[in-house]
């Protein structure tokens, strides 16, 4: 296939809702996911030349999107442990005033505690999800941790997407139930 199959005119019309409902479910920040949609509109523009149209324009953006999401994070992880410092202005009676500095706590900083209760929980799922059925814990990685989409999930296992939908539902249903015996 080539770029003329692509119809950069059409994107927002018919991809800007799923790849902000895509993001915003990753970031948790209405700003934060708009500003990624948006980022990836422009980088798909710009790399128009390099669809190769194996997939379909939607997927294509997606795989766009996920890098923009990675990055996103890898550069709000580089500022981990990195002290900021705000300045505030103090007005006295005495001076004309004081400009006074502040270390902010850094949101990123996990106690040994934190680091604890994750890896106990990471420990947690594991182990049920070996107590799933086998093709449901398949689709439950590939749907909830690994993020592929429903329909490349589909056609891999050739499965129906409402197979696919009961699955997930049962999958998650024995995850929360196993959870709540070995964890809470």
């Amino acid at each position: 296939m080539s770029n003329n199959l692509i119809n950069p005119n059409n994107w927002i019309d018919l991809y800007s809702d799923y790849l902000f409902n895509y993001t915003i479910v990753r970031v948790n920040d209405k700003e934060i996911a708009e500003d990624l949609v948006q980022e990836t509109f422009f980088a798909g523009l710009k790399s128009m030349k390099n669809f190769k149209g194996e997939a379909s324009e939607r997927t294509w953006l997606i795989s766009i999107l996920k890098r923009k999401i990675i990055d996103h994070y890898r550069k709000t992880n580089s500022k981990k442990g990195k002290a900021e410092i705000r300045i505030t202005y103090n007005e006295n009676n005495e001076s004309e005033g004081d400009w006074l500095e502040e270390n902010v706590s850094d949101p990123f900083d996990k106690t040994a505690e934190d680091t604890m209760v994750n890896n106990e929980l990471g420990e947690a799922i594991f182990n049920c999800l070996t107590k799933l059925p086998k093709k449901q814990a398949v689709i439950f990685k590939m749907k909830t941790i690994e993020g592929i989409e429903t329909e490349d999930i589909c056609n891999e296992l050739n499965i129906t997407a409402s197979n696919l939908w009961v699955i997930i539902h049962r999958a998650r249903t024995a995850m929360a139930d196993c959870l709540k015996e070995n964890w809470f």
